[in-house]
């Protein structure tokens, strides 16, 4: 692959790629990039979930992958022809008027970065020149974001789930989003520089049955808020016909409101943060766990202290209080030890942290 094929002059995109994945998705993206040829006339832009606190080394890693060149994005970039766009850590990218904004907008499925903003925003703004690729990924982060697209004309491409290394992400896709097609990650590429080229029609693509594709207010919303430009989202408009769903945000407490649509159904608190279902289930999980850790380590403080007052009320001859505290001791040993069981057979997932989407 040559490296001189890779211009920093290159012209603005005449059409947009964007491409989402999460666990088992850097082996995916290096065969998808791989298999672009030098001269696509699309921008490239990637959404790979990264913690918010280390430095991303994609840009790098594709670059090396394929003959076209590959960098982080930057707020403000032009999308230029031929370029792979990756998204910093901590950031939302999106695109608007032909460039990238990064924002730290609220989090999506508890990323952020998070493909669906990024695949909705593309959906506004490039509509029937937008191809949507979904990669290896658990959960169902990026079907919402599809769909959108394909709402608005674009085309919805996903990795084989049978090759994914976690096959969350493309099942889910194929099941909810009309139209979607499945291949290998190779084939995936150049499937993408034959549509670009024209030369390849999809069976029942979106181009030859765009009767649903326009733009609707609900995603444009939505695409705002990722950029950090929403209101509260119960009574903007577009989202003034969510109803509470009677569940509470994992990342505030507040309440979500269920978005109208098409299931699988989505959620959102009024300061913006997005959930699907097989999502807020696993950080239910996450928060239950952290929950009961918390629960457990406050029964041990108080045996410990119990137990300490226990020795001082022996010590000065209060025998009654001493026998007291040694009760109340073992009560709150007991308690300690029947969360400790639950926890070892796996009752509210893992200590902290956020599960891997």
């Amino acid at each position: 692959m040559a490296v001189t094929s890779r211009r920093d002059d290159t012209p603005p995109a005449s059409a947009v790629v964007v491409v989402g994945a999460s666990a088992g998705g850097v082996e995916a993206l290096r065969a998808f990039v791989g298999a672009l040829p030098p001269a696509l006339p699309a921008a490239v832009v990637v959404v790979l979930h990264i913690p918010a606190d280390a430095p991303s080394a994609l840009a790098a890693i594709l670059h090396r992958a394929g003959p076209l060149r590959a960098v982080t994005a930057a707020h403000g970039s032009l999308l230029s022809a031929g370029t792979v766009f990756t998204a910093p850590a901590d950031h939302h990218v999106v695109v608007a008027d032909g460039h990238l904004h990064l924002s730290r907008g609220p989090r999506e499925n508890g990323h952020r970065p998070a493909v669906d903003p990024l695949f909705r925003s593309a959906a506004v703004d490039f509509g029937s020149r937008a191809i949507g690729v979904v990669l290896s990924g658990n959960r169902d982060d990026g079907t919402a974001g599809l769909a959108d697209l394909v709402r608005h004309g674009g085309l919805a491409l996903v990795q084989d789930p049978e090759e994914a290394v976690y096959d969350g992400m493309p099942r889910s896709a194929l099941q909810h989003v009309h139209g979607a097609r499945a291949m290998p990650a190779v084939k995936l590429g150049a499937t993408v520089a034959e549509l670009l080229a024209g030369s390849t029609v999809l069976p029942g693509d979106l181009s030859t049955t765009a009767a649903g594709a326009g733009r609707d207010q609900l995603t444009e919303v939505e695409a705002r808020m990722a950029a950090d430009e929403y209101e509260d989202p119960h009574g903007t408009p577009g989202l003034d016909d969510a109803e509470p769903s009677g569940l509470s945000c994992p990342d505030c407490d507040g309440v979500l409101f269920r978005l109208p649509g098409a299931p699988p159904p989505r959620f959102r608190c009024r300061v913006g943060h997005a959930w699907s279902p097989a999502s807020l289930a696993a950080q239910q999980d996450v928060n239950i766990g952290a929950a009961l850790w918390s629960a457990a380590r406050a029964l041990a403080e108080k045996a410990e202290l119990h137990q300490r007052l226990g020795v001082s009320a022996a010590t000065a001859g209060r025998h009654e209080a001493a026998a007291d505290h040694r009760y109340r001791a073992e009560q709150a040993e007991g308690e300690a030890a029947v969360l400790r069981r639950m926890l070892a057979r796996g009752v509210g997932g893992e200590e902290g942290g956020k599960g891997v989407g």
